[in-house]
């Protein structure tokens, strides 16, 4: 087992450099002097080619023996996660739980690489929480994925600023945040100390991020995770700069189940290890 979760760490790093595409024009545009060489790599390439493929024939064949076994057990979610995520020992047992969490939700352990948690964001919303704080969402679909029944035993209300049962995508959200004045409004009147789970429109967390550098609105913590490919990059980063405790993921990659995911694994934590203080020492 050792060494196949070593070829796998190899295999990845084999996958980021298989992903730097081929430059044609290195060959077509070498001179007549180039020729003999040209060739010869043009014949190793189609070479390779020819590899790949009788390779791909034996993997297909290697999957559908290890598929025929799925038939016989359930998965076993927590020891596939212990053989493909990377060492988080230098985390502390809740900033884990947290990442295993949203790992098993999109199902992707390349996520790992993406999570933003800065150094003070597990104490303040354990603090928040704590003290039965305002828990703010981006849209209702949002608030329905989050675990009312221990929230109910932390006595945190919950409201939603884009408050429309029919919005149920991110460019929905992105809109009626923009061409609703009403929407933008509750920001304004939001309580200090509260927690802010976004996981859709991107511009709900810019607007947030320039009311915090406006000293107008100080939350306990955000969880910024809007969807987008430009405008939620950008809120991310911007929010990564500000003072203000956050959980995010970096680039266009989040969306409203991540975030849910993500203040339910912090609520999950904060009732079942009240006494637990491992994130003071480690992240």
């Amino acid at each position: 087992m050792t060494q196949l979760q070593q070829q796998y760490q190899a295999v990845m790093q084999q996958i980021v450099h298989c992903a730097i595409p081929l430059r044609p024009r290195g060959l077509l545009g070498r001179d007549q002097d180039c020729q003999r060489t040209q060739a010869h790599a043009l014949a190793q390439l189609k070479q390779l080619d020819v590899d790949t493929q009788a390779g791909l024939s034996q993997i297909d064949q290697l999957w559908a023996s290890l598929d025929a076994e799925t038939t016989a057990h359930p998965e076993a979610f927590q020891e596939s996660l212990q053989r493909l995520l990377p060492d988080l020992s230098h985390y502390s047992e809740i900033t884990q739980h947290l990442i295993q969490q949203l790992v098993l939700a999109c199902g992707d352990v390349s996520l790992v690489n993406l999570i933003q948690i800065s150094d003070n964001a597990i104490a303040a919303a354990r603090t928040a929480l704590n003290s039965g704080c305002e828990i703010i969402t981006d849209v209702p679909v949002v608030a329905t994925a989050i675990d009312q029944t221990r929230l109910a035993a932390l006595s945190c209300p919950i409201t939603t600023l884009i408050d429309d049962p029919h919005i149920t995508a991110a460019n929905e959200a992105e809109q009626a945040f923009w061409l609703h004045k009403r929407w933008q409004q509750p920001l304004h009147n939001c309580s200090p100390g509260s927690v802010l789970v976004i996981g859709y429109a991107p511009s709900v967390l810019l607007t947030v991020c320039q009311l915090i550098e406006q000293r107008c609105f100080q939350p306990a913590l955000v969880i910024g995770m809007p969807i987008g490919f430009n405008h939620a990059p950008a809120a991310k980063r911007r929010l990564m700069a500000t003072s203000t405790p956050y959980i995010t993921i970096q680039g266009s990659l989040g969306g409203g189940l991540l975030a849910a995911v993500t203040l339910n694994a912090l609520i999950e934590t904060l009732l079942e290890k009240p006494d637990c203080h491992c994130y003071l020492t480690r992240p």
